[in-house]
């Protein structure tokens, strides 16, 4: 504990603060010796530079029990799933460099619960860089977090709905298998997308007309 405070640059007593906190997680132990390790350095840097931006020691404590029974990296990705996605490794504070004071205990609880985050010892892990600098663009466009992490979880139901019914239409076809469906994905990515920016283009007509029927 001594070497662990030296490096991080705080005194014994703040170890054993957060440690009754449980703003670190206990130290492995082998008889009465009790080893810290980078994990323990890495979460009380973290701790340092929240507070740095002015998060309370209660938010910081609340935070770190969302990371500490969040899903890891593997559950998260799937082991041997194909992917598209590439995932993106971030510290808690590089994490509220993007979403600023909005990534709050139940924000972070529900991108665990929705998926877009997982842990892999003491970092982060977004499971899309596509996804996390989309929503990072919507928050800073004003938009709460709140409301995009819930929209998001309307766009996964959405997204499930019309990936099972590409499955289906692949693979009711005689001889077809999944390498055909995975060869495939583009075409209906391809539909997809077409499709939502038709959508989006008759939304904005709409508003369009309503706007100059209200003025």
């Amino acid at each position: 504990m001594e070497e662990l405070a030296e490096v991080a640059g705080i005194t014994v007593r703040t170890v054993r603060f957060y440690r009754e906190r449980k703003l670190i997680p206990p130290p492995r132990r082998e008889g009465r010796i009790a080893w810290y390790d980078d994990t323990h350095l890495t979460r009380l840097r973290t701790i340092a530079a929240l507070l740095e931006r002015g998060h309370t020691l209660s938010g910081i404590a609340e935070l770190a029990e969302a990371f500490d029974h969040g899903r890891d990296v593997a559950e998260l990705l799937g082991l041997g799933a194909p992917s598209e996605e590439v995932p993106v490794r971030l510290s808690p504070e590089e994490l509220a460099d993007h979403f600023g004071g909005q990534a709050t205990p139940g924000n972070l609880a529900a991108a665990l619960d929705l998926g877009y985050l997982g842990t892999d010892g003491g970092e982060i892990v977004h499971v899309s860089r596509r996804l996390l600098d989309a929503s990072a663009a919507l928050v800073r466009e004003g938009l709460p977090l709140a409301d995009v992490l819930a929209a998001a979880q309307r766009v996964r139901s959405h997204a499930d709905a019309l990936a099972e019914l590409f499955t289906e239409l692949v693979l009711a076809q005689p001889g077809r298998t999944t390498e055909d469906l995975q060869r495939l994905r583009p075409l209906a990515k391809s539909v997809v997308e077409a499709e939502v920016s038709m959508a989006l283009d008759r939304r904005l007509q709409q508003s369009t007309y309503k706007q100059r029927q209200d003025g």
